[in-house]
């Protein structure tokens, strides 16, 4: 099995790309890069089983239905609603309050400026259902929403202050961390990068959370709600340990 993690950005100066090769008993960081474009993204997504993109895939079915009746003139308040809770009704989707309520805290993509990488995400999409490959935003393709943050967390990993230039000895520390969980896990010659990039940091966390994905080992949206992640995008948070990862 392959696996690749997006650490996007709007910029693709800022985005990471990681390859994972799997293998019974181990698995193997065979490519690491940053400075990637949106071909490279494709690409990478036509060669892998699972692709793990760490950015929201989609906005709230409510913020579309707001703005598409603004633009037409005829926007109507529900008056049960108080301004703070419209407000976050329309700023988050609905595996954003999922997941925080799970103890994480995403970003709103309709009121912050993840928006803006959000829409390089729905470009890349396009491109990759133009390519022939099965996109769900759901999970249940080849694409997988993530969230890299609450992978470290949910695998006893720290996951605050290990972003910037600043941080890069918390980046070490996570890294050595890292490889005494995973020893089946060979990084290569690319130690050295992840420590200095959280950006390329990311998109390893994100290619192993697309194995949790794989395996099945993500929580699935509820049935009643995997319409509206088709069109909203679904936060995939793996269940288990690191170790679960790599089978005999």
């Amino acid at each position: 099995m392959i696996t690749a993690g997006v650490d996007l950005a709007t910029q693709p100066a800022r985005t990471g790309l990681a390859v994972v090769e799997w293998r019974p008993g181990a698995a193997r960081l065979a490519h690491l890069q940053l400075g990637v474009t949106d071909r490279d993204v494709v690409e990478a997504a036509t060669t892998a089983d699972k692709v793990g993109i760490d950015c929201p895939l989609g906005w709230p079915d409510d913020f579309i239905a707001f703005t598409t009746a603004h633009a037409a003139g005829r926007v109507e308040l529900p008056t049960a609603e108080s301004g703070d809770e419209l407000r976050r009704r329309l700023a988050y989707r609905e595996t954003d309050r999922v997941v925080r309520r799970a103890g994480y805290s995403p970003l709103s993509v309709a009121t912050d400026r993840i928006g803006l990488t959000a829409i390089r995400a729905a470009l890349v999409l396009g491109a990759l259902a133009a390519a022939g490959a099965p996109v769900d935003r759901s999970g249940a393709g080849v694409v997988a929403e993530v969230y890299p943050a609450a992978s470290l967390r949910r695998w006893g990993l720290a996951h605050r202050q290990y972003k910037g230039e600043g941080h890069r000895a918390a980046r070490q520390a996570l890294v050595a961390a890292l490889r005494e969980q995973v020893p089946w896990l060979d990084l290569g010659g690319h130690v050295r990068l992840c420590e200095a990039s959280d950006d390329a940091l990311d998109a390893v966390v994100a290619a192993l959370t697309a194995r949790a994905a794989a395996l099945g080992r993500c929580a699935p949206p509820p049935e009643e709600d995997v319409e509206r992640a088709r069109r909203e995008g679904w936060i995939l948070l793996p269940e288990g340990p690191l170790s679960t990862l790599v089978e005999d």
